[in-house]
């Protein structure tokens, strides 16, 4: 069960060593979550990092790029052969550093809840070019292909961690959906994005595990919700007032079940402006917004707090701050 006000966190972190990362996690959150290090290594960006074993992706490393290229070879036909509903994709610790150390920290221990992520279909297919500088999510076999690729590596995420908890949460980090509908992705057709979403949260709940949703920009928050997940992550902190264009679709969510993760605690340059109160205070000026228009209670019984994104771009000490903002917020609204 998920209490009201616990905390967990979105992904990525600056540090490079995985280990002191993976302990900071485990000390500061009451939904350990494992961390994303883009700044060990390209690898471990959000598209690179679970492109491993995925047909026709390239990486350079020292150029620190990725793509497709789509050849004459058999990597289509033998990924075919091996994937299916069941199949269960590694991310590897060369491509996932702050994963394994997160995994070898929690060896022999149980939780009551774990997070882990993955980069969802319209994310990864629209931020991975072919080798003309196309989005492959215009490819209908490869979208396809790579949405298949992405539900593996989910499943074998949860194999990993519902191994070590009784609950598991996953992620389904879609920043793109933010800008959906934009003359950038004005291509994109709503029901085919839906259903790339859908089939993501299938697998997850099929597997046993919670799926959530994190987009950190303006989305339409009822497409998001019509995929079936049940938990929402916004950025509550610069989008916040964009939930009220939506109290009706929100309030249905909410009393089927579902809930909101508020990323109040900023994860851009603002941290260093923000204290204690100033959090506090505009916590309860979104949350007094949103509860003119649903709810009081049902908003406070489904709630869980979170920094506003992942804080791969900040320093360590930043980072320190935002994480510890959040645990000071919770003990002034629990």
């Amino acid at each position: 069960m998920l209490y009201p006000y616990l905390t967990t966190g979105i992904g990525s972190l600056p540090h490079t060593d995985a280990r002191a990362a993976a302990e900071l996690v485990l000390q500061s959150f009451d939904i350990p979550f494992w961390p994303q290090l883009p700044r060990i290594s390209f690898r471990e960006q959000m598209i690179a990092q679970f492109s491993e074993g995925l047909p026709f992706i390239r990486v350079d490393d020292e150029r620190k790029n990725l793509w497709v290229n789509r050849s004459d070879s058999d990597e289509l036909e033998r990924f075919y052969e091996f994937c299916n509903d069941e199949t269960r994709i590694a991310i590897s610790e060369n491509f996932a550093e702050g994963l394994h150390a997160f995994l070898r920290l929690i060896r022999g221990k149980h939780f009551n809840c774990l997070k882990g992520h993955v980069t969802g279909p319209l994310t990864f297919t629209l931020g991975l070019n072919d080798h003309e500088g196309k989005p492959v999510y215009h490819d209908e076999e490869l979208r396809e292909v790579y949405l298949m690729g992405l539900e593996a590596k989910a499943r074998w995420q949860i194999d990993a961690l519902k191994a070590r908890a009784s609950q598991v949460i996953i992620f389904i980090d879609e920043p793109v959906a933010g800008a959906l509908g934009s003359t950038a992705y004005i291509t994109v057709e709503r029901a085919e994005a839906l259903r790339l979403l859908k089939e993501m949260v299938r697998t997850i709940k099929k597997c046993g595990a919670i799926p959530g949703v994190h987009c950190c920009g303006r989305a339409e928050w009822p497409f998001l919700i019509e995929s079936g997940v049940e938990i929402v992550n916004f950025d509550a902190y610069d989008y916040g007032d964009t939930l009220l264009i939506y109290p009706a679709e929100l309030e249905s969510f909410l009393r089927d079940g579902g809930t909101l993760a508020w990323g109040i605690v900023p994860t851009t340059e603002a941290i260093n402006s923000e204290s204690e109160e100033s959090i506090y205070a505009l916590f309860m000026r979104r949350f007094e917004k949103l509860s003119s228009r649903i709810p009081a209670g049902l908003l406070k019984e489904r709630i869980l707090l979170t920094p506003a994104c992942g804080t791969g771009s900040l320093s360590e000490a930043e980072t320190l701050k935002v994480f510890e903002l959040l645990i000071r917020l919770k003990e002034s609204l629990a």
